[in-house]
């Protein structure tokens, strides 16, 4: 079995002093742990409740400026690659989205940030969410269908060679399109698709090289998942294990069980848990707050609940479904639950220090020291 590949999600939230400041940060101490890849997410807004950032109930409130500060994702890896051109790390979105950004720009920026960083860029990619669409005017009817003309308008111009592009699209329609940007060395960024439902699941087969879902998952869904995109690879022709199984997911832990608990049964760690959506919830024997037919991140705007709503939401967030989305406990409860994942498929595990979400300063800055050696730990799995 080979190493499991570790990489770091960077929230990329503007922060104080400086706005790159945290990222900054983050970055540095995603080298001196020796991850191998570095990302960051494309969004334009957050998804934490506004009324809960405040720091009586995140310690994260005193550090970034707001929840839905996010900056342009793309903007902030250019700055890391020029500054740091001869790093190992691949950097990689974590993911962009093909509703509001047309493919032909993501083909130009994936393709540039390859060659800054000599062919360590990678592309995540997925149909977004519609909290970062219709509210900006984006058509939000047929995200999918979106999402695999863009992924086949990026291939087209990719594989074009230089030569003039004529596509027919009810999306994206390619007319004399012209793109004669180079790969690194005749490699194009590696394409890794945020996939959950049967159709995505599909086109990551046919199509991407890796898989990068995030929550929510249990491990024995994600490795019947698996299997629906290595045979969808097998139909066209394409080596099933030629495709990354990776995955996303946060990890909160710290000196004690008692003292992780503690953190993970707050108003603002549950209100997060409300992304997840009511399949998942179901799962763990609970219903949504939000309802049976909630969907969770993907259609849901939970930024817009006033304070009275969440909380009587987060309240209804069973610690189960918590403990059930994250990665949880002292650096060895974590790493052993790690391991599950490996042996259900993982190879390249993405992971996000969520500790910082509990309300006192002092707690959330002292699960820094547990999660560095949750990195390194890891990267012996």
């Amino acid at each position: 079995m080979s190493r499991l590949r570790v990489g770091l999600m960077d929230p990329v939230m503007a922060a104080r002093p400086t706005a790159d400041a945290f990222s900054r940060a983050n970055y540095l101490s995603a080298v001196a742990g020796r991850v191998d890849s570095y990302w960051v997410p494309d969004h334009i807004n957050g998804q934490t409740p506004r009324p809960l950032w405040d720091p009586k109930y995140t310690a994260a409130a005193r550090i970034l400026q707001s929840p839905d500060a996010a900056m342009e994702a793309w903007t902030l890896l250019g700055s890391l690659a020029a500054r740091r051109r001869f790093n190992r790390i691949s950097l990689g979105i974590g993911v962009t989205d093909t509703g509001k950004r047309h493919p032909a720009v993501t083909a130009q920026a994936a393709a540039t940030l390859n060659l800054l960083t000599r062919g360590r860029a990678v592309l995540g990619i997925g149909p977004g969410e519609r909290v970062g669409n219709e509210p900006y005017g984006v058509d939000w009817s047929k995200p999918v269908a979106r999402f695999e003309e863009a992924l086949a308008t990026i291939r087209a111009l990719w594989e074009s060679k230089g030569q003039v592009v004529n596509r027919d699209s009810p999306f994206f329609p390619l007319r004399n399109a012209i793109f004669d940007l180079p790969p690194y060395r005749g490699r194009w960024p590696k394409i890794w698709v945020a996939a959950h439902g049967p159709r995505m699941l599909r086109a990551t087969g046919r199509h991407g090289d890796g898989w990068f879902p995030g929550f929510a998952h249990r491990p024995q869904d994600y490795v019947q998942r698996l299997e629906v995109i290595r045979s969808a690879a097998s139909d066209v022709g394409r080596d099933p294990m030629s495709i990354t199984p990776a995955f996303w997911i946060p990890v909160f832990a710290g000196s004690s069980r008692a003292a992780v608990d503690e953190g993970l049964d707050t108003t603002v760690v549950k209100a997060w848990c409300l992304n997840a959506p009511a399949e998942f919830f179901a799962h763990q024997g609970a219903s949504h707050p939000l309802g049976e037919d909630c969907t969770g991140m993907q259609d849901h705007s939970n930024f817009t609940m006033d304070e009275a709503g969440v909380h009587s939401a987060a309240a209804r967030v069973p610690l189960s479904v918590v403990k059930a989305m994250m990665l949880t406990g002292t650096v060895d409860d974590v790493l052993e639950q790690a391991a599950v994942w490996r042996d259900h498929g993982v190879r390249h595990l993405v992971v996000v220090n969520f500790g910082a979400m509990q309300p006192k300063l002092r707690k959330g800055l002292g699960t820094m020291l547990p999660f560095s050696k949750v990195l390194r730990g890891l990267r012996r799995l």
